[in-house]
Formats: C-alpha cells, sequence, structure tokens
C-alpha cells in the first residue's frame, strides 16, 4: 500500500508540474489594466474565437486586425466569434455577441463591434463593458488548434437536427441526431459560412447567416468544455494540456490558480444559452445589427 501512495503522490506532483509548466507557456494578453473589478457573485470571461493562422500577431496594429470591419470576405478579419461565458456557484450563462453589432467604441467612435479590436483586445474590453457587462478575464480562442485537440479526447458530440454540409469549408455530415464529429469536421463545422440541410429530400442553406455560424461555434465550445472535463485518462489529458497551450492566450491578470478554478469549473459545464436581441438597419450603406431594447437589456443583465 506504501508502494501504492508513494505512486500516487509522484503522479499527483508530476500533473501538478505539468500543469504549471504548460500554464507558463501560454501566451498573455495586456489587458489587465482594464478588467474589471473581482465582484458580483459571478466571473465574466470575455472569450474571442478566431480561425487561427500562422504568424499572425493581433498585438501588431500592422498584422490586420483579428476583427475586421469589413464583410465576410474580408481577408483581414480574423475573428469567427465573441462571447462571454459567465460562471456562478450557481451554473453559467453564456451569451454572443453579434460581430456586426453597432457600438460607441472607447474613443467615442460608432461602428461595429468587430473593429474594435483594430484599437487593441483592451479596447475590445472597454466596448463590451460599454455595453454595461463586467469583463474580469479575457481568452483568445484559436478553433484551428481546439479542432486538433478534438481527436485527442475522441472527438466531440454534436447534435444535428438534419443532414448538414458545406462544400467551401467541408462539413460532410451525412446523417441527423447525435453525431461524433472528428477533428477535421468540427473544424469545417465552426468555419461553415455556407451551411445548408438537407430538410425533405431538398438542401437548404441556413438563411440566419452569420447568426447561425456563431450559434454553431457556441455548440461546439460547450461541447469541448464537456468533453474535456469529463476527461480521466492522463494520455488524454496531456493531448488536451498541449493542444489548449498552443490554442489559448490568456489576460495577464488570471494566475495559475485561477486557470485552475476555470479549469474546475469546466468540469461537465453545460452553459445556458442566452440570446441577446438585435434587429437590423444601415448605417453608412452597412448593413449592421442594434439592440432591442427592453429586451436587450434584460438578456444583459444577466451577466452582471
Amino acid at each position: 500500500m506504501g508502494i501504492g501512495l508513494g505512486a500516487l503522490a509522484v503522479l499527483v506532483l508530476f500533473g501538478l508540474l505539468f500543469a504549471v509548466w504548460q500554464f507558463q507557456r501560454m501566451d498573455r494578453v495586456e489587458v489587465a489594466h482594464v478588467l474589471s473589478p473581482a465582484g458580483g457573485g459571478g466571473t465574466n470571461y470575455l472569450i474571442v474565437g478566431s480561425d487561427g493562422r500562422e504568424g499572425f500577431d493581433p498585438n501588431d496594429p500592422t498584422a490586420g486586425a483579428v476583427l475586421g470591419d469589413g464583410t465576410a470576405d474580408d481577408p483581414t478579419e480574423r475573428s469567427d466569434t465573441i462571447l462571454v461565458l459567465r460562471t456562478t456557484g450557481d451554473g453559467a450563462v453564456m451569451m454572443s455577441i453579434p460581430r456586426d453589432l453597432w457600438v460607441t467604441r472607447p474613443d467615442g467612435s460608432e461602428g461595429r463591434i468587430n473593429a474594435a479590436y483594430r484599437q487593441g483586445p483592451a479596447a475590445l474590453v472597454q466596448t463590451v463593458q460599454g455595453l454595461g457587462i463586467p469583463v474580469h478575464h479575457y481568452l483568445e480562442v484559436d478553433f484551428v488548434t481546439f479542432a486538433g485537440m478534438v481527436d485527442g479526447v475522441g472527438g466531440v458530440p454534436i447534435e444535428l437536427p438534419h443532414p448538414a454540409r458545406d462544400l467551401a469549408s467541408g462539413l460532410d455530415q451525412p446523417e441527423a441526431g447525435m453525431v461524433t464529429l472528428d477533428g477535421s469536421q468540427a473544424l469545417a463545422f465552426v468555419r461553415s459560412r455556407q451551411y445548408a440541410e438537407l430538410v425533405d429530400g431538398s438542401w437548404r442553406t441556413d438563411p440566419t447567416g452569420d447568426l447561425g455560424r456563431v450559434q454553431r461555434q457556441q455548440t461546439f465550445l460547450r461541447s469541448v468544455m464537456s468533453e474535456v472535463g469529463s476527461t480521466r485518462n492522463p494520455i488524454e489529458l496531456i493531448r488536451v494540456s498541449n493542444s489548449v497551450a498552443g490554442g489559448l492566450r490568456i489576460d495577464d491578470r488570471m494566475g495559475f490558480f485561477d486557470a485552475l478554478g476555470l479549469a474546475r469549473r469546466l468540469r461537465g459545464l453545460e452553459p445556458e444559452s442566452v440570446e441577446l436581441p438585435v434587429y437590423g438597419f444601415s448605417a453608412g450603406g452597412a448593413s449592421v445589427l442594434g439592440l432591442i431594447q427592453p429586451d436587450a437589456e434584460a438578456a444583459l443583465a444577466r451577466f452582471r
């Protein structure tokens, strides 16, 4: 028994040291000076999901914006989703912020929220705070790396109401119901801009456009959280931690035990989705989105 306990202690120590080493490898984003103070009974994480490309540095203003201000085909547009995750002792809620939401940015200018990042991640944090949402921590998720992590946990389950495909992204799911996506299909799922479903014998393109894509990315992130949180195999955990370290950038205020606490809260977490009510209008010849009040205020209040 003594040998068994000793071996267990060594494994625990090794796991802790490995976790610390992986945490120290993560890139930091300098936003601590604008983050909201802790309090209010919950913690809000502003999560920026991007379809990462090699050699891109979002802190380099000459490199192009992660959150471009152009159309969906704009090659400088790097963000796929902006969302807020709030965790409390009672559970969690998650809300996407549409990239075309018309907002007032920190410098007083107006425009799409996805252009705020051109002024740096701190400007994006302040813009979200301008909606009345405290931001306690900031994370950037690279979907390409996280999709690679999917294979490490044996795939992620996604519920599909109909067979689905996207000839551009490579998505090809001929069966409806609960399907398990491997890494390549998971990436095709979150990248899909021409998502189509087979309904009554005909292929129908998703009419919700970018909003539908954001919802699918939320579904993917929830599934990844649940699968990673339930992983117990130490070899799989090492694979997962390697992927996380390479595909995640965190704020410079987050300490190791903050990250450890988040990892524990994500275990088996299935956040409730909160929809931000919006309507479409034209500004400067471009199609943008505005908040439908008072419904939007009720949704935003759930994150305070």
